[in-house]
């Protein structure tokens, strides 16, 4: 029988943007929540609004861990050394790794994890903080059937769409699939819309235009108006992050031996300026240059 959001019991080791409001989210929907962090900023922050948080070296028993971290990297030290939960966590339990991560990496921590006697799920998420604030986050699965099927009321709670793509590693790989595009619709669509703006279009009614057509997308229809043209730029997912996952699609390619000339334009062009946009800046913000050229090029007319 598939466990109640009530009788299963969660860790969330990363208690940032993503980590925090899923956190928050998940106690929200009946579960019993631990939350940690290697800063204590992020505990505080969280222990603040209701949160159950410890220090990393006094997590509980749970049957869920629930990971989100930075990357790979991350991931590693927590399950190998520090808290180390290859050892600590109880079999049988299931470590679910939200994160944007190397999926060769995943596969190697999958069977480390599973010759340990505990569970992997990889599960990366779209949606921003807003989504993982509000449970409707989406998420891209890679595990086997019987764990998905016993972590699904958290699952649950936490997106409005899950999606199972394959064995360890999978939902990983299609992230990152997922991410290259997102990184080209922001470049192609800017330019788009710098044309169009160009030739005297108002880039509104050009967006209006191009999402009532074929050449749509996501990035035309949310990204633009959310947060490009409202001048926000304050989606919660940074320029550096997504720089760091167009480097792991162009090694995931590589390794793969697949030559992927436009993906490596991609990358090209979202480190050809590292200070404009900086790392820390909202990723949207690579839209920001082709614009303004546009508007520079208007001007001089």
């Amino acid at each position: 029988m598939p466990q109640t959001s009530r009788s299963l019991s969660l860790t969330v080791i990363g208690l940032g943007q993503m980590g925090g409001n899923m956190a928050l989210t998940l106690k929200a929907a009946g579960f019993a929540v631990t939350g940690t962090d290697v800063f204590d900023a992020a505990r505080t922050k969280l222990a603040s609004l209701g949160l159950n948080v410890v220090t990393p070296d006094a997590l509980p028993a749970s049957d869920v861990y629930l990971l989100s971290l930075p990357t790979s990297a991350h991931v590693r030290e927590v399950l190998e050394t520090s808290p180390g939960l290859l050892a600590r966590a109880p079999r049988g339990s299931v470590i679910v790794d939200t994160s944007t991560s190397d999926p060769a990496v995943s596969r190697e921590l999958a069977e480390k994890v599973m010759a340990a006697g505990l569970h992997w799920l990889d599960a990366p998420v779209s949606g921003g903080p807003k989504g993982a604030a509000s449970g409707k986050l989406g998420m891209l699965l890679g595990g086997d059937d019987a764990t998905i099927e016993r972590v699904m009321p958290m699952l649950k709670a936490m997106s409005a769409k899950c999606t199972h793509v394959g064995g360890p590693g999978s939902g990983h790989v299609v992230k990152l699939a997922n991410n290259y595009l997102c990184a080209a619709h922001l470049i192609t669509t800017a330019e788009a819309v710098a044309m169009a703006a160009q030739a005297g279009v108002d880039p509104a009614a050009c967006l209006a235009g191009i999402n009532s057509g074929s050449g749509r997308s996501a990035i035309s229809e949310v990204n633009f108006p959310e947060w490009v043209l409202s001048e926000r730029f304050d989606s919660g997912f940074t320029t550096g992050l997504m720089r760091k996952d167009l480097r792991l699609a162009r090694e995931a390619a590589e390794q793969l031996g697949l030559p992927l000339p436009l993906l490596q334009m991609v990358v090209d062009a979202w480190h050809d300026n590292t200070e404009q946009p900086t790392d820390s800046d909202d990723f949207n913000h690579i839209t920001t240059p082709i614009l303004s050229r546009a508007s520079q090029a208007e001007g001089n007319q």
